[in-house]
């Protein structure tokens, strides 16, 4: 199974007011083995932008720590006709153009999406392409 990350996750591996013990055992997956995980493009940009905001070396976290994840493996998956069409669908379903990319690539892959976002998980988890990260490590992890 693919697993794609959302932002919210990769946040809480830099930012020391965030840290999370599920999010940190995501992490150390990506680096055994990344080729089960996979971003959209729009993943390094909101990373990008909550690091600039909320890091006091934001751009040092980011070419040291964001980067080597980004380059050592990890799909990452480009902004599609095809992708912003299943997107769609998940908008219809209450969540933002943002979510709804990593939801539809999340389907697209026949994965999940791992996410720390309860609302974005509660308005889609009928679908059963998300993991809410609080609720612990996904059953197809043990």
């Amino acid at each position: 199974m693919i697993w794609v990350v959302d932002a919210s996750v990769a946040v809480k591996w830099f930012l020391e007011d965030e840290r999370d013990d599920n999010a940190d055992l995501i992490l150390e997956r990506i680096v055994d083995d990344p080729r089960f995980f996979a971003v959209p493009e729009l993943f390094s940009f909101e990373v990008y932008a909550v690091l600039q905001r909320l890091h006091p070396e934001p751009l040092k976290v980011y070419s040291k720590g964001v980067l080597p994840i980004l380059e050592g493996g990890i799909l990452r998956y480009p902004m599609t006709e095809s992708l912003a069409k299943r997107a769609n669908k998940f908008v219809k379903k209450g969540l933002t153009g943002y979510d709804a990319c990593y939801a539809a690539l999340a389907q697209d892959l026949r994965g999940k999406w791992l996410t720390f976002d309860r609302r974005a998980h509660e308005k889609i988890v009928d679908m059963g392409v998300s993991h809410l990260v609080t609720e612990g490590r996904p059953k197809e992890w043990n």
